[in-house]
C-alpha cells in the first residue's frame, strides 16, 4: 500500500508540473496575437531630426576698433530695419569733421573773393585798354609822348598779369573746395561706422558685447535673424531622402515643447550628402513660427511624401522576411502559413501592402513566442 501511495504522489507531482508547464510555458509559446488587414488612407512620412537654424544670420560686427558707448537692444528683442543698435566712441573724429567743414567754408569764401577780384580786374582792364588805345593813337599822331604811351601799355600788362594770377587762385580755390568736401565726405562715412543700424527686420538671438568694452573691428556685437528665414535643419537618411521634394508638407515637434506640433514646408534640400553619416540636410520652414524661438533648439520633423487612398494596411511589426522575400504569417485553421506580400509604402506604425485579403488573419511575431514555421500549429 505504501508503494502505491508513493506512485500516486509521484504521478500527482509530475501531472502538476506538466499542467504548470503547459499553461505557463507551452501555451504562451504557441499563442500569438492576430490582426486583420484594414482598408483606408495612409500618409507616408519621412522622419528627420535636427536643430532650429536660419537661412541668414546677421552677424553685426563693429567694423572699427573702438569702445562701446551704448547698446540699444538685447537678446530676445525685436528690431526694425534702420533701428540704431549701438554707438561706438569715435574719439576725435567729430572735431576733425568740424574742422573739415570749416575748411570747406574757408575755401569757398576764398573762391568768392577771387571771383570778385577778377570782376574788378576785368573792369580795370577795360579802362586800361581804353587808355592804352587812346595813347597809342595819340602817339601815332605825335600828340602823346613815348613815356605816356609806355605807362598806359605797362598798366594794361600789369592788370592782365593780375587777372592771370587771380584766375589761377580761383582754380586753386575750386580744387581746395572739392578737396575739403571730399575730406568731409570721407570723415562722415568713417564717422557713420561708429553708429550701428539694423540691416533688416529681425529678432536678436545673441548679444556678444557690453557697454564700455573695447572691441576689435571684426568682433561681433549682436546676432540677428529675420523670422522669415528661420527653419529646421533636419537630417534625413539618404536612402529615403529621394521621396522628399521642395514644397512637401511637414510637421515639426520641438524638444523644448514636445507637446505642441507645428506645421511646416520643405524649403530647401541640400545637394550634397554627408559622406560619414550618409544623411542629407533638408530645411523645413515653419508655417507659423513659434514665439519665442531658440536657435539650435532640437527638433523632429515628419515630412509627408505620399497620400495613399483606399489602400490595404497592416501593422509595421507584422512584416517578416523569408529568403529575402517580404511577407506575413497568417493563421489558416490554427496552422501558420507564410504569405508573400508587396510593400507599397512604409511608415513607423503601418505598412501599405498588396497581396492580402481583408479576411486574412495575420499573426504578429514576438520574441516571447516560439519562432513561427510553415505548418506550425498556433493558438
Amino acid at each position: 500500500m505504501k508503494s502505491i501511495y508513493k506512485y500516486l504522489i509521484a504521478f500527482g507531482a509530475i501531472a502538476t508540473v506538466g499542467i504548470i508547464f503547459y499553461n505557463k510555458v507551452y501555451i504562451p509559446k504557441i499563442t500569438y496575437k492576430t490582426v486583420l488587414p484594414t482598408v483606408g488612407d495612409l500618409k507616408v512620412e519621412v522622419f528627420g531630426i535636427g536643430n532650429i537654424g536660419a537661412k541668414i544670420i546677421y552677424n553685426i560686427s563693429a567694423g572699427v576698433n573702438a569702445e562701446v558707448l551704448s547698446i540699444n537692444t538685447d537678446e530676445g528683442k525685436w528690431v526694425k530695419k534702420g533701428d540704431l543698435l549701438a554707438k561706438l566712441d569715435a574719439v576725435d573724429l567729430p572735431i576733425q569733421l568740424q574742422e573739415s567743414k570749416i575748411s570747406v567754408k574757408k575755401s569757398y569764401s576764398e573762391l568768392i573773393a577771387s571771383k570778385k577780384e577778377l570782376d574788378s580786374l576785368k573792369a580795370q582792364k577795360h579802362l586800361a585798354l581804353v587808355t592804352y588805345n587812346r595813347y597809342n593813337k595819340l602817339k601815332k599822331q605825335s600828340f602823346a609822348s613815348q613815356s605816356e604811351y609806355d605807362k598806359a601799355k605797362a598798366d594794361l600788362e600789369v592788370i592782365e598779369a593780375q587777372m592771370k594770377a587771380t584766375k589761377a587762385r580761383i582754380n586753386s580755390s575750386k580744387i581746395g573746395v572739392e578737396l575739403s568736401k571730399k575730406s568731409v565726405e570721407a570723415l562722415e562715412k568713417k564717422l557713420s561706422k561708429y553708429k550701428i543700424y539694423a540691416p533688416a527686420n529681425g529678432y536678436v538671438i545673441s548679444k556678444d558685447t557690453e557697454v564700455a568694452q573695447s572691441i576689435l573691428a571684426s568682433q561681433s556685437l549682436l546676432k540677428i535673424v529675420n523670422p522669415d528665414d528661420v527653419w529646421v535643419k533636419a537630417y534625413i537618411d539618404e536612402r529615403i531622402s529621394s521621396e522628399v521634394k521642395v514644397g512637401s508638407l511637414a510637421t515639426i515637434r520641438l524638444r523644448s515643447d514636445d507637446k505642441k506640433i507645428y506645421n511646416g514646408i520643405v524649403k530647401r534640400i541640400v545637394a550634397q550628402s554627408d559622406a560619414i553619416t550618409q544623411e542629407r540636410e533638408v530645411d523645413v520652414a515653419f508655417t507659423n513660427l513659434p514665439l519665442p524661438f531658440y536657435i539650435n533648439d532640437q527638433a523632429e520633423v515628419l515630412i509627408q511624401t505620399k497620400d495613399l487612398k483606399n489602400i490595404t494596411k497592416i501593422p509595421a511589426n507584422s512584416v517578416v522576411y523569408k529568403n529575402k522575400i517580404s511577407g506575413v504569417w497568417v493563421s489558416n485553421n490554427s496552422i501558420s502559413h507564410f504569405k508573400d506580400i508587396k510593400i507599397i509604402a512604409i511608415t513607423d506604425k503601418e505598412i501599405a501592402v498588396d497581396g492580402l485579403d481583408v479576411n486574412d488573419k495575420i499573426i504578429i511575431p514576438s520574441l516571447k513566442n516560439k519562432p513561427l514555421s510553415e505548418g506550425m500549429k498556433v493558438h
